[in-house]
């Protein structure tokens, strides 16, 4: 299920699609349709890794909406996660995108800068859905430079911060009241750190590109051209975080830990916050019985009142020959009614407006699953994605790098994030 997979690198996607672009269109009729014309002829719908888990689902899907516009029959192809953004590339570079097509944003936004994806916004056609979906959702597909959305709002996603609340009783915290902002994070952390009665680290992990937009830093310019997140707050987050490693606040091996050894840690009751998802509570009612009788949830800290969400949409091609079956489709299968049937099936959110707010996602059934749903979907209001849609793999893993020297004394925070951003930069520029 592609909920939180890692972010494929984009430039092969850019490479392919400028390079189309460059040679324009063929003379097979592609993009001649009206998008506000009658919905009719054959369309491609392709997805991404869902045809194992939810292929009853889908199909069920394309029935009802060729029921509804019986002049129009749909295709639906589903590719692996394994190679989308390479096959997406390849698609792009053929002139054969699909009419129809799963993408986060950072895979739509190399597409949408070739021209080869449909600006929902400056489509009537399209832009008259617009108030059917939450502003948060419709804002996760606007692009930066590009003044407009171009994805429909499909399913989103967020994470809830565990925390123990044996360890915070320890360190002489109020176990109902976790910390809501990085200053009551860093407090917190040193008294855990330091707390006579049984000292904990905090956090498992180094800080990411999300913990800096979480802490209000500007991370890119206004057009995606050049990062930024080494201003001054920047630096003061990370000169924070350097001096809660210094005294325990973080744990040891945070430098190098993945997520899955960072779950362990959590565990293993060593450290005291940690992410994770409905899937976990199960792991640790079996493991950690102590652990989880005293769990709390709440959402990670942050200055800017706006938490992290995950975004997925579904593009229309502007190369579409059936330009208004496109759009017609791709509404449908986003339409509140099918959103809500699919986050029922799998542990997402429904971006259409009002969704929220049915008891489905607003009371806890007693589950472990509806305890962790019930808390994520609060999270969802106001929610931003932090994470830049040109922030390849390999510029994250050059944050992470300079953040680990700056962590160990080896840069000061400011040579660090100096560094971290000129090597971004460059390759942006390349790209």
């Amino acid at each position: 299920m592609p909920i939180r997979r890692s972010r494929p690198v984009a430039v092969p996607l850019l490479a392919a699609a400028l390079l189309l672009t460059a040679c324009g269109p063929g003379d097979d009729g592609g993009g001649g349709s009206r998008a506000d014309g009658k919905p009719e002829g054959r369309i491609t719908f392709q997805t991404w890794n869902l045809r194992a888990n939810f292929k009853d689902y889908f199909d069920g899907v394309v029935r009802d909406f060729e029921e509804k516009y019986p002049d129009v029959k749909v295709k639906w192809v589903d590719q692996p996660a394994e190679h989308y953004a390479e096959k997406l590339s390849a698609d792009a570079g053929g002139g054969t995108l699909p009419d129809v097509v799963n993408v986060s944003p950072d895979l739509s936004y190399p597409l949408a800068r070739a021209g080869l994806l449909m600006n929902l916004d400056k489509e009537k056609a399209a832009a008259r859905f617009k108030g059917e979906y939450t502003p948060e959702a419709w804002q996760g597909n606007v692009l930066p430079g590009l003044s407009g959305a171009y994805s429909f709002p499909w399913y989103l996603n967020t994470g809830p911060l565990f925390y123990n609340k044996a360890l915070f009783r320890k360190a002489g915290l109020d176990p109902e009241k976790p910390p809501r902002t990085y200053d009551e994070l860093f407090a917190a952390a040193h008294r855990l750190a330091t707390a006579p009665g049984g000292r904990a680290a905090t956090l498992a992990s180094a800080p990411t590109i999300e913990d800096f937009g979480r802490y209000g830093v500007r991370l890119m310019n206004d057009d995606a051209t050049k990062f930024t997140y080494n201003e001054p707050k920047g630096v003061e987050l990370l000169g924070r975080y350097k001096e809660l490693y210094d005294r325990g606040g973080l744990d040891p091996q945070a430098l190098t830990n993945t997520p899955e050894k960072a779950g362990q840690k959590f565990l293993e009751q060593k450290v005291a916050m940690n992410p994770g998802g409905a899937h976990d509570l199960e792991t640790f009612k079996k493991n950690a019985p102590g652990l989880y009788r005293g769990l709390g949830i709440t959402d990670a800290p942050n200055n800017t009142g706006k938490p992290n969400m995950y975004v997925m949409g579904l593009a229309v091609s502007e190369k579409s020959r059936h330009k208004a079956a496109a759009v017609a489709f791709a509404h449908f299968v986003t339409g509140r009614q099918n959103q809500e049937a699919f986050a029922h099936k799998v542990a997402v959110f429904p971006s259409t407006r009002g969704s929220l707010q049915d008891p489905y996602w607003t009371r806890d059934d007693g589950t472990d699953a509806g305890r962790v749903r019930v808390a994520s979907a609060r999270m969802l209001k106001g929610a931003v994605n932090y994470t830049p849609v040109v922030m390849s793999d390999e510029m994250k893993t050059v944050l992470r790098n300079e953040v680990a020297k700056a962590l160990q004394g080896k840069k000061s925070p400011r040579r660090a994030l100096d560094d971290a951003a000129a090597q971004s930069n460059a390759l942006l520029e390349r790209g």
